[in-house]
C-alpha cells in the first residue's frame, strides 16, 4: 500500500468501506450528483438491534489497498455500487459485463453489490432483481437512497455472520494465519506446528474480531478482542500486528470518549446514549489507569452479556485519554520497524494528531506531525506530495501552530510547480500561497496595516507577496500581478533596501504598462476579494490644511445681516445641548469660506521616502458635498526631499458645504484614492468648509509699479500696494483700472480710504478724490474695465482730509458709494511740517526722507452671493517716500504802506541737490542753489479769517478747546497757504510741486495778517487815502476831511475821540508839528464817535484849509483817556491796538494858478 489515506481518523475503523463507481459512459456532473445522495446514506440503525452500521464511501480506491483489509477490516471494500447510464436493451449485455467485471476487481472481499442503471427503459427494466435497479433517468429516481439502506442492511448480515464465525470458532490448531501481503513471502516454510506460530495465529485472529466487533457496533467486545490479542501478540514479538491490535484498542476508546468524533464533522456517530456512557466512563476512569481483562466467556452470541454487573469490568477495558496517546505512539513506534508499512504508521501518526487536537494537547500532537513528516513512502508522485504537505498544513493548523501550518502549504504551493512536472498549476499554486498568508500574519487588505505596530516577520512575508506576484503573472493576470505588488510597495516600504526599491518600482511600471492598476475591487474565483491598494506612503503625507481665498477674494458677510442671521437661529438665550453641537461643529468646520467659482486651493505637506526621484502625476482633491471641480496637477519630488509643500486646486461649482476627503495621485501607473479618515498620522485643522454663492472677481491694476516691501504700520493685509517717490510738495496723477474677470454681474461698488498709523504731523489733503471717465460694465463678451484715475500729491507730515462730497447734481458722486457710471481720481498730497531751524537736529531733518501710507479699500458685490449678504474687498497701499525739497526757516511780518496789507518774510531753504526756482503769486521768481538759503518778501494783503466757517454748536459741545483751537488754526493757516500759492520748479529733473507754509505760521505772524475788525476809511477832499496815495489841493480851498468807522466785530465799540494832528516831514529825521500858521481846521480838529453796533458804521466830517503850499501829513490820534488805557471805556473792554490802525494822510497844497489879467 503505497497511497495514504490523510482523511482518515480514529472512528474509520468502525465503518465499511463502500466503492462507489461509474461503469461506462456516465456524465460527471450526473455522477457526482447520484454519489451525494449515495453518500448521505452514512448511517444506518439496523433493524430489531440496538446497533448502528457505519458506511465510509470511495469513488476511487485502488485495488492493493484492498489486499490490507484482513490486517486492518476497514480497509476491505464489502460493497460496490455502479453507476451506469443505458440507452437502450442492445446496450444492456455490454453493461452487464463490465458491472461483473467490476466486482471481480474486488471480488474476493465483497459482501455485496448493487448496479444502478439509468435510462433504461422496456421489459429489462421490468425485471425484478435484487443486485440491480433501473431509473428512467437522472432526474427521476426517488429511492435511491432506500435501494442504499436495503444494500448496507445486507452487508451487515454478511458482516455479522462473519463476526459470529470467527469469534466462535473453536477449533483452535486450525486458525489461519492471516497475513499482510509483504508478509507471505517471509512465512513460507515456517513450522506450523509450533506453540509460537499457533499463539501468533490466535493473536492475530483475535485482533481480526476485534476489527468485525467493531464494525458491527459492538464496542465493548471489540476492546476485550483487543485486549486479548494484545497479550497473545506481545508474547510472540509480532510487532507489526501488535502495533494494529494497539491502534484498535485506541480507536475504540477514541469511540468511547469521544461520541461526536475527530474529524471535525458536524454531527457525531454515535446516538446519544453513547454520549452519557462516555460520560459515565469519565467520571470512572482515572489517569494512568491499567486495562483489566475479562473472560472472554462472558460475551454472548449476540454480544449482550445477561449479567449487567460485567458492564462495570467492560467498561474499564476501555483506555483513558492519557494512555490512548501512549498507546499511539507504541503502535507508531512498532510501524516504524516495518518499512513497507509507512503508510500505516503515517495514517497512525494523522489520527493520534485529531485525538490530540480535540485534547487541546498541542506540543504532543507537533511530535507526532514532526515524525509523520519523516516517514518514507518511496517514490511519491508529485500530487501525492502536493497532498501530503496539504494534510500536514491543515493538521499544524488544527493544533494551533498557524506558522508551522503556513510553511508547509507554501511548500505544497511550491510543489505544484516542480520543474519535474510538465504543466505546472500555477492557479493551484496561486489558491494555496493565498491560504498561507494568515499563517504568516499577512492581511491583502491594506487596512489592517495601519493599525500599530508591524505584525508577523516582514522578510518571510516580502517572500510570499513576491511568490503570488510571480504565480499571478504566470497564471496569465497581470492586474493580480500588480495588485500585489502594489500591496507589496505599499505595506513593506519601511522594510525594503534601497536595492529592492528601485527593483520593485521598475517591475510595477513593466506591469502598470501593459495592465494599469486602478482602485477597483478584484474579486478572485473563490470570491476573496481584493481590495484596493491606494499609495499613501507614495509620497507621505505629512499634514493636510485649506487654505483661504487670497486676500482680494475672500467674502465677507455684512454686520447686519449676520447678526439678523445669528439671532433667529434659536429663541433661547442659553442652551447647554446647542452649544455643545455647535462646539463639535466647530472642530471640524473652519472659519474662512470658498466661493462657488472661484479657485480653491488645498495645501499638502508631503514627503518623498523613495531613494529616487518620485514623479507623481494626475494628483488631485476628493470631495464630497457639492460639485466639485478637481484641476490635477503632476509633480516630481527629489530623493528624500523632506516635507515638500504641494498645492492641489479645485473649483467648487454649486453652494454648500464642502468636505475634502482626500486626494488621488497616479504613482508608477498605479492609480490610487487616499482617504484621510485612513490616514490616522496626517495633521489638519479641518476639512469642513463652506461654499458661498458665487459673487462678482474685480482685477486691480495701476499706472505705479507695484510696492516691493508692505505697508509697515498696516497689519492688515493686502490685495497690492503701490508705492512712489516724491518731493515734498510734488504731485503725481495715479491711474486705478479694475476689471471684472468673473462670471457675476458687479451691482454695487463702495471706495473708502484710510491712512495708516504715522507719527508724523500732518497738513493738507494727502488723498483726494477727481471725477474721470470710463464705465465698468457686468461680465460679457468683451473684458469689462474700469479705469478710474488717482492723484498723488506729496506734502510730508500728512493730515488726512477727503474732499466734500459733491451734490446730488455732481454726475452722482458720494463719499461712501460709487455708482459703476462714476469713475473717479484720487490725490495724494502729503504736506511738510517745517520747523524753525533752532537746533541742529532740525538741520538734519531737512535731509530725512519720510514715509507716508495710506490704504484705499473697493467693496464690491452682485450675483447671488449678493443676495445672500456677502461682499468682497480689494485694498490698495499706498506707499510714498516723501524727499524733503523746500523749507520755511524763518516767517516774519512788515506793515505795508497800506493798512489793509503787510509784508510776510519767508528764509527759503533748498535741501535738495538741484538748482530750484520759487515762484509766489504777484511776486519776482528766487532762484536757489543747492543747500542755499535766502529771504523772500511777499506783500499780501491781510485776511479776513471771520468769513471762514464756524463750528456747529453741538461739534464745540463734544469737543475739547484743544482741538478746536489747533482746528481753527489750521483752517486758517490752509487759507493763507492757498492765497500765497507759493511752488517750486527744478528744471534739471523736469519736477515741480508747491510749497506750503502751514507748519511755519505761529500766532503773532497770523494776528499780524488778520484783518482788524475795526476797519477805518479816510477820504480827503473825496478820495480814499491809503497806499501812498497823495492828495492834491490849492491853498486857500477847504479841504474837506471824512473818517468813517465800520464795526465788523461781534462786539459794540465805543465811543471814541480822534484827534486830526497835522505835522511835516523834512525827510531828515525832523518833522515839524507847529504848523497854526499855515493850517487850520475849519471846525473843530477832534472827532467824537459814539457807540457802534456790530456791521454798523459811524461817520465824522470835517474840513481843512491850507494857507501855504507845500507838503502836508495828517496824523489821527486817539485822546489819551481812550487810547491805550482804555479805548473802549464805554464797554468796559480794552480793546488791541492793533484794531485802531488809521492810514497816514499825505496831502500836497498848491498854489492856485493867477488868472490871466490879474
Amino acid at each position: 500500500m503505497s497511497v495514504p489515506d490523510y482523511m482518515q481518523c480514529a472512528e474509520d475503523h468502525q465503518t465499511v468501506l463502500v466503492v462507489v463507481q461509474p461503469v461506462g459512459i456516465v456524465p460527471e456532473d450526473q455522477f457526482f450528483r447520484i454519489y451525494k445522495r449515495i453518500a448521505s446514506v452514512a448511517q444506518v440503525s439496523i433493524r430489531d438491534s440496538q446497533r448502528n452500521l457505519y458506511i465510509r464511501y470511495r469513488h476511487h480506491y485502488l485495488p492493493e489497498n484492498n489486499d490490507w483489509g484482513d490486517f486492518q477490516t476497514h480497509r476491505k471494500v464489502v460493497g460496490l455500487i455502479c453507476v451506469t447510464t443505458c440507452g437502450s436493451g442492445k446496450e444492456w449485455p455490454q453493461t452487464s459485463e463490465r458491472f461483473h467485471g467490476q466486482k471481480e476487481v474486488f471480488g474476493a472481499t465483497l459482501y455485496d453489490s448493487r448496479l444502478l442503471v439509468f435510462g433504461l427503459q422496456g421489459e429489462i427494466a421490468e425485471q425484478q432483481r435484487t443486485d440491480v435497479a433501473f431509473y428512467p433517468s437522472y432526474d427521476d429516481c426517488p429511492d435511491v437512497e432506500k435501494k442504499v439502506e436495503d444494500f448496507v442492511e445486507s452487508i451487515f448480515i454478511v458482516l455479522e455472520s462473519k463476526r459470529l464465525d470467527r469469534a466462535t470458532d473453536k477449533s483452535g490448531d486450525k486458525i489461519p494465519l492471516l497475513c499482510v501481503p509483504f508478509e507471505k513471502k517471509d512465512f513460507v516454510g515456517l513450522d506450523t506446528d509450533s506453540r509460537h506460530y499457533k499463539k501468533r495465529c490466535q493473536g492475530r485472529m483475535r485482533k481480526h474480531v476485534g476489527d468485525l466487533c467493531l464494525q458491527a457496533g459492538m464496542l465493548q467486545d471489540a476492546l476485550v478482542h483487543y485486549h486479548m490479542a494484545v497479550e497473545l501478540l506481545r508474547s510472540v514479538n509480532d510487532f507489526l500486528w501488535l502495533g494494529a491490535a494497539l491502534e484498535g484498542l485506541c480507536s475504540a476508546s477514541v469511540i468511547f470518549h469521544y461520541p461526536g468524533g475527530t474529524a471535525g464533522k458536524a454531527a457525531g456517530r454515535n446516538p446519544s446514549a453513547a454520549q452519557g456512557q462516555a460520560a459515565d466512563a469519565g467520571k470512572r476512569h482515572r489517569p494512568g489507569a491499567q486495562e483489566v481483562l475479562i473472560d472472554p466467556g462472558a460475551l454472548t452470541t449476540n454480544g449482550i452479556s445477561a449479567d449487567t454487573s460485567s458492564e462495570i469490568g467492560r467498561a474499564k477495558n476501555c483506555l483513558s485519554p492519557e494512555d490512548i496517546i501512549e498507546k499511539y505512539k507504541e503502535a507508531i513506534s512498532y510501524y516504524g520497524k516495518y518499512k513497507n508499512a509507512g503508510v500505516i504508521e503515517l495514517e497512525a501518526c494523522v489520527k493520534a494528531v485529531r485525538v490530540l487536537a480535540i485534547q487541546k494537547r498541542a506540543m504532543e500532537a507537533s511530535e507526532f506531525l514532526q515524525n509523520a513528516v519523516y516517514i518514507n513512502l518511496g517514490q511519491l508522485s508529485e500530487e501525492e506530495k502536493i497532498q501530503r504537505y496539504s494534510i500536514l498544513s491543515e493538521l499544524y493548523y488544527l493544533i494551533g501552530f498557524h506558522r508551522k501550518s503556513a510553511f508547509f502549504k507554501r511548500v505544497a504551493a511550491m510543489q505544484c510547480v516542480a520543474p519535474t512536472i510538465p504543466e505546472p498549476g500555477w492557479r493551484a499554486c496561486y489558491k494555496l500561497l493565498l491560504e498561507t498568508l494568515p499563517g504568516y500574519s499577512l492581511s491583502l487588505d491594506p487596512k489592517d496595516f495601519s493599525k500599530g505596530a508591524h505584525r508577523g516577520w516582514a522578510a518571510v512575508q516580502m517572500r510570499l507577496l513576491h511568490e503570488l506576484v510571480y504565480a499571478s503573472r504566470r497564471m496569465g493576470n497581470p492586474g493580480l500581478s500588480v495588485r500585489h505588488l502594489s500591496f507589496l510597495l505599499q505595506t513593506m516600504l519601511d522594510f525594503l533596501s534601497d536595492q529592492e526599491k528601485k527593483e520593485v518600482t521598475q517591475s510595477l511600471e513593466n506591469y502598470t504598462s501593459k495592465c494599469p492598476g486602478g482602485m477597483e475591487v478584484i474579486t478572485l474565483p473563490d470570491g476573496l476579494r481584493l481590495h484596493p491598494v491606494p499609495f499613501t506612503k507614495l509620497p507621505i503625507v505629512r499634514s493636510v490644511k485649506l487654505l483661504d481665498l487670497p486676500v482680494s477674494l475672500r467674502p465677507h458677510k455684512q454686520k447686519g445681516l449676520m447678526e439678523n442671521s445669528m439671532s433667529t437661529k434659536s429663541p433661547f438665550i442659553y442652551s447647554p445641548i446647542i452649544m455643545h453641537n455647535r462646539g463639535e461643529e466647530r472642530n471640524k468646520k473652519i472659519d474662512f469660506q470658498w466661493v462657488q467659482g472661484d479657485v480653491c486651493e488645498v495645501q499638502l505637506m508631503v514627503y518623498n521616502p523613495m531613494p529616487f526621484e518620485l514623479r507623481v502625476e494626475n494628483m488631485g482633491l476628493l470631495t464630497s458635498g457639492v460639485e466639485f471641480e478637481s484641476l490635477p496637477a503632476a509633480l516630481s519630488l527629489p530623493a528624500e526631499s523632506g516635507l515638500y509643500p504641494v498645492t492641489l486646486v479645485g473649483v467648487p461649482r454649486t453652494a454648500g458645504n464642502i468636505t475634502v476627503n482626500g486626494y488621488h495621485t497616479s504613482v508608477f501607473g498605479v492609480t490610487s484614492d487616499c482617504l484621510l479618515d485612513s490616514l490616522t498620522s496626517v495633521r489638519t485643522s479641518g476639512c469642513l468648509v463652506e461654499v458661498i454663492p458665487s459673487l462678482p472677481r474685480l482685477q486691480l491694476s495701476t499706472s505705479l509699479p507695484r510696492s516691493a516691501h508692505p505697508l509697515q504700520p498696516s497689519k492688515e493685509e493686502l490685495s497690492s500696494s503701490v508705492s512712489v517717490q516724491l518731493f515734498n510738495g510734488e504731485t503725481q496723477q495715479l491711474t486705478i483700472t479694475l476689471e471684472n474677470i468673473g462670471s457675476e454681474d458687479l451691482e454695487t461698488l463702495e471706495i473708502t480710504s484710510k491712512i495708516s498709523n504715522t507719527k508724523e504731523r500732518l497738513f493738507g489733503e494727502f488723498l483726494s478724490w477727481r471725477p474721470g471717465g470710463g464705465c465698468l460694465t457686468p461680465a460679457s463678451e468683451a473684458r469689462p474695465v474700469w479705469s478710474p484715475s488717482l492723484s498723488t500729491s506729496s506734502q510730508t507730515g500728512l493730515l488726512w482730509r477727503r474732499e466734500p462730497a459733491p451734490g446730488p447734481d455732481d454726475d452722482g458722486i458720494s463719499v461712501t458709494g460709487l455708482p459703476i457710471s462714476s469713475p473717479l481720481r484720487q490725490v495724494l498730497k502729503p504736506r511738510a511740517e517745517t520747523r524753525p531751524p533752532g537746533s541742529e537736529s532740525s538741520k538734519t531733518d531737512y535731509n530725512h526722507v519720510k514715509m507716508l501710507e495710506a490704504v484705499m479699500t473697493f467693496k464690491y458685490s452682485g450675483g447671488a452671493g449678493k443676495v445672500e449678504g456677502y461682499y468682497r474687498d480689494l485694498t490698495l497701499g499706498l506707499h510714498v517716500d516723501v524727499e524733503p525739497s523746500v523749507f520755511f526757516t524763518r516767517v516774519s511780518t512788515l506793515p505795508a504802506t497800506s493798512t489793509r496789507q503787510c509784508h510776510l518774510l519767508l528764509d527759503v531753504f533748498n535741501s535738495t541737490e538741484h538748482e530750484l526756482t520759487v515762484s509766489a503769486q504777484n511776486n519776482q521768481d528766487l532762484v536757489l542753489h543747492a543747500s542755499e538759503c535766502q529771504r523772500m518778501a511777499i506783500q499780501v494783503d491781510k485776511f479776513d479769517f471771520d468769513t471762514l466757517p464756524q463750528p456747529d454748536q453741538e461739534t464745540v459741545r463734544y469737543t475739547s478747546l484743544k482741538l478746536l483751537e489747533e482746528e481753527r488754526l489750521h483752517a486758517q493757516a490752509s487759507m493763507i497757504n492757498s492765497t500765497l500759492g507759493i511752488t517750486w520748479d527744478i528744471p534739471s529733473v523736469r519736477r515741480k510741486g508747491e510749497a506750503s507754509v502751514e507748519g511755519v505760521l505761529n500766532q503773532l505772524v497770523l494776528d499780524h495778517l488778520q484783518l482788524a475788525p475795526l476797519q477805518w476809511d479816510v477820504m480827503v477832499n473825496g478820495k480814499p487815502c491809503d497806499c501812498d496815495i497823495i492828495a492834491d489841493c490849492k491853498v486857500g480851498d477847504a479841504v474837506p476831511l471824512e473818517v468813517k468807522l465800520t464795526n465788523r466785530s461781534k462786539n459794540t465799540v465805543g465811543p471814541f475821540a480822534l484827534t486830526v494832528v497835522p505835522f511835516q516831514d523834512y525827510q531828515n529825521g525832523v518833522q515839524n508839528y507847529d504848523l497854526q500858521d499855515a493850517v487850520t481846521f475849519i471846525g473843530s480838529n477832534t472827532f467824537y464817535i459814539d457807540t457802534v453796533n456790530p456791521s454798523e458804521e459811524s461817520l465824522c466830517l470835517g474840513a481843512l484849509l491850507f494857507l501855504y503850499s507845500g507838503d502836508f501829513y495828517l496824523n489821527i490820534k486817539f485822546q489819551d483817556d481812550s487810547v491805550g488805557k482804555e479805548p473802549g471805556a464805554g464797554q468796559g473792554k480794552e480793546l488791541p491796538l492793533s484794531w485802531f490802525g488809521l492810514p497816514s494822510i499825505h496831502i500836497r497844497a498848491q498854489e492856485a494858478p493867477m488868472e490871466a489879467g490879474a
